[in-house]
């Protein structure tokens, strides 16, 4: 099999305004905490945090660009958000295989993404199959 518990594999994603406006335009979510910069102020944060589904979208991309096989599919995926994403934010994406079921021929990962100041602003869990 080529993942073995334990295997890690890092990336790093940033929020860039294209990423940003690309979300909107796609899928029209213009929550004012994510559009209106007055807005999001006045609920306590720096300006207006990114919307929780661009990490879901850097996570597919990882899946299906920066594994070393191509033949998966995502069985199942759980993120929780721990902290805001904002404009222009670099984030490190870590990974680790939690295990790996080669009857049935499907790999658990957990994952984490990590801010400038490397706090953990969101983490979980996926599983996946492979298509062999």
């Amino acid at each position: 099999m080529i993942f073995k518990p334990n295997d890690t594999f890092t990336k790093t994603f940033k929020v860039s305004e294209t990423v940003y406006e690309g979300f909107i335009n796609v899928f029209h979510d213009k929550n004012p905490l994510h559009t209106d910069e007055a807005f999001a102020r006045s609920k306590g944060f720096r300006q207006k945090v990114m919307h929780g589904n661009i990490l879901n979208g850097f996570l597919s991309y990882f899946i299906g660009e920066c594994l070393p096989l191509k033949e998966v599919v995502i069985h199942s995926q759980e993120i929780q958000y721990k902290l805001p994403v904002y404009i222009n934010d670099e984030l490190l994406f870590e990974s680790t295989i939690t295990d790996v079921h080669e009857s049935v021929s499907v790999v658990e990962f957990s994952f984490r993404f990590l801010n400038n100041e490397s706090k953990i602003v969101s983490k979980g869990k996926f599983q996946i199959g492979l298509l062999l």
